[in-house]
């Protein structure tokens, strides 16, 4: 139980590093929004933009969902072998919420990655 712990301590401390990136992302990105505003050019960064937030939030309510089934079918195995099911002890709410911020963090980084070589 306390090596997994650690690494879900670890898991939440990377995936809140990466999201700490997403205000920094968001003042690389205004620039690029208000100069496609001007332009009668295809609005790419615009659409990128809305396109990834959509999609990693589907995706995270997608991975949250899934995490949440997985400690739903190892209540019953958890219990009978003695242990406090994930479900009660707050074990699946913690895997269900990095499961869900995951793909953002994901996005988060590659998006300052892009944006800085950019800029």
């Amino acid at each position: 139980m306390g090596r997994s712990r650690n690494i879900a301590a670890l898991q939440s401390g990377g995936i809140a590093g990466d999201l700490m990136l997403a205000p920094m992302v968001a003042a690389m990105r205004l620039p690029l929004m208000a100069a496609e505003a001007r332009s009668s050019s295809p609005q790419t960064e615009t659409m990128r933009a809305f396109t990834e937030k959509t999609v990693a939030a589907s995706e995270g309510f997608l991975a949250a969902q899934m995490s949440l089934f997985g400690s739903a079918m190892r209540f019953w195995p958890e219990l009978m072998s003695g242990r406090a099911p994930s479900l009660f002890s707050g074990v699946a709410a913690e895997r269900s919420m990095n499961a869900a911020l995951r793909p953002a963090s994901r996005r988060v980084k590659a998006n300052f990655r892009r944006l800085s070589k950019i800029s």
